[in-house]
């Protein structure tokens, strides 16, 4: 598609390259031997594999760009040295192309006592505001507005300030917000009793944990903001348990970070590995198989080549050797074979394929660790007891004991909005077709409307369900459903149709956490952010397919209803 063609070449090439040049450039860069190049050249010019756009655009390039698509800040102190420490950290990471994540509970609440100064604190709420204005001030590498996401601990005293805060179309236009939620607030919620709110361990007061659940999902349902982020589940499933923990997100929620952590993105195009034989269509789970150790040797490569913003990313990065490999083309892939979206039997086919992807990116990473050691953090009798190893096969476990593992992480399922498009426009990560018209700015700088046909019309004559056609129930199976084979996260939006009851909407959340999801993100076109992107269309024509319309590069497309981060 002629979109697809322009995009790649805007995002992802160095002047004057070809396609099949940076198909090429990738290849040789992170090649181990000439057998090694040939078939990551197979993989990426046939788009079966599509690395992380950072990646595509940093890998054998001459310009100095990360190629990591998210960090997390490191911890922000309690002070006006801590604060503007991880300010400038901050500035030089999205200066590099990376999107980075914050969580701001560290920060004391508005009002609170500083016996140093005999002052009082302004809150995290106005040191936010500085870190939107440092990102609407910086454009990283490659042209783009750096992608960031605030978090905050729901038992945060400033809690409420922070869930109302993009309740309007003008502050923290450069953020994504989530609020990390905790087990001891499901539990109040389901007691329908208070929670306390706290701050290093001082109890600051008690909230309803129904009232507080409801202020969140009242401001989701409207704004489409903020997200959830079950952080308990989280770190109770993190590999490295032992080693760090977890209070904050990339961009986008697929990447739960320690402080200075980094991950490596990439997507597996399923629909490359759909097989036709007259009318019939099929997954070819052996070419599948066989794809993934090439390609997971290469983007280990990656790590080892990598230009760093900062030097506790490299030293976090080298030491972990974490990557988020995920999928794309989901939808388009099951059910041009016959099963609708959020079916039975769609559901069976993704436990089929994610069951090859998860167990052969272990094996990989295990052949990996004999081959070129393991990773520096591995400790063999904590790492096999981790929560998410202990869901793997007997036997990869008992190999990961015996042999060591190459990569602390390995799996991430991420939103691939635009390397999907540069793959003639496949149903994006694991959501659901959308067909939708966009604006698009060519090279000439003119703007031009476009349909942007699925990748299943254009190329089988076949169009799936629809994504207002998906119930949010269907919409939560499929969350669930790949949560368990993604060691990180899984970045996906629940589309909620007009007519749903409000007890119906915060039962998405409930299913959510209940079904193992770790976070959760819902977006209502009758929403009020979705009636403003509208009135914005009609009245300046602005481009769509550009993340100046939220100001940030991480932000839901009222067209397409998706969450982009690139």
């Amino acid at each position: 598609m002629p979109i697809s063609e322009l995009t790649h070449k805007q995002r992802h090439r160095l002047p004057n390259e070809t396609f099949h040049d940076s198909c090429a450039r990738q290849a040789n860069a992170l090649k181990d031997s000439d057998e090694h190049f040939l078939q990551l050249n197979d993989i990426y010019k046939n788009q079966r594999f599509l690395n992380g756009g950072r990646i595509q655009a940093a890998v054998g390039a001459p310009r100095k760009v990360t190629p990591f698509n998210c960090y997390v800040s490191g911890t922000i102190g309690d002070s006006i040295e801590g604060i503007f420490s991880k300010l400038g950290e901050a500035a030089l990471t999205m200066k590099l192309g990376g999107g980075i994540g914050y969580d701001f509970s560290t920060l004391r609440p508005e009002h609170d006592i500083i016996t140093t100064l005999g002052s009082r604190s302004s809150g995290p709420m106005s040191f936010i505001e500085v870190f939107d204005t440092m990102c609407r001030c910086i454009k990283s590498a490659g042209d783009r507005r750096g992608a960031m996401m605030a978090m905050m601990r729901v038992d945060h005293p400033d809690i409420e300030k922070f869930v109302q805060a993009k309740n309007n179309t003008t502050q923290l236009r450069n953020f994504n917000i989530s609020v990390a939620i905790t087990d001891e607030f499901m539990e109040c919620l389901k007691l329908g009793v208070d929670f306390p709110l706290r701050f290093q361990g001082k109890v600051y007061g008690q909230v309803n944990a129904n009232f507080l659940w409801d202020e969140i999902m009242r401001s989701t349902w409207d704004w489409a903001e903020p997200g959830v982020i079950f952080i308990d589940a989280i770190n109770k499933m993190n590999n490295l348990w032992y080693c760090e923990t977890i209070a904050a997100t990339n961009p986008c929620g697929e990447q739960p970070l320690p402080p200075y952590g980094a991950c490596l993105l990439g997507s597996f195009n399923l629909v490359k590995y759909i097989d036709q034989v007259d009318d019939k269509f099929t997954f070819n789970f052996e070419k599948f198989k066989h794809d993934i150790p090439p390609v997971i040797r290469a983007v280990d490569n990656v790590i080892d080549q990598a230009i760093f913003p900062l030097d506790q990313q490299e030293l976090e990065a080298r030491r972990k050797r974490r990557m988020g490999i995920g999928i794309t083309g989901l939808a388009n892939a099951i059910e041009i074979t016959g099963a609708p979206y959020g079916s039975d039997e769609f559901i069976k086919t993704t436990h089929n394929i994610l069951t090859v992807l998860r167990d052969t990116t272990y094996r990989s990473s295990i052949s990996l660790g004999i081959e070129k050691g393991v990773f520096d953090l591995f400790d063999r009798d904590k790492y096999v007891t981790g929560g998410f190893i202990k869901t793997l096969p007997e036997d990869i476990q008992s190999d990961i004991f015996n042999y060591g593992i190459r990569n602390s992480h390995l799996l991430s399922q991420a939103p691939a909005g635009t390397i999907s498009l540069t793959a003639d426009n496949v149903s994006s990560g694991i959501e659901p077709v959308h067909i939708s018209n966009r604006i698009i700015i060519g090279e000439e700088g003119i703007a031009k409307e476009q349909q942007l046909e699925d990748y299943a019309v254009s190329n089988w004559d076949f169009c799936g369900k629809l994504t207002e056609e998906v119930t949010p129930e269907e919409h939560v199976k499929v969350l669930t459903t790949v949560q368990k084979y993604m060691d990180s996260a899984v970045s996906k939006t629940c589309n909620i149709g007009d007519n749903i009851h409000w007890d119906d909407f915060k039962n998405v959340y409930i299913q959510a956490y209940e079904g193992g999801a770790k976070g959760c993100t819902t977006y209502r076109k009758a929403g009020k952010r979705a009636g403003i992107f509208t009135e914005n269309k009609s009245k300046e024509k602005t481009n769509e397919n550009s993340n100046e319309s939220e100001g940030a590069a991480c932000y839901i497309d009222p067209n397409t209803n998706q969450r982009s981060c690139e």
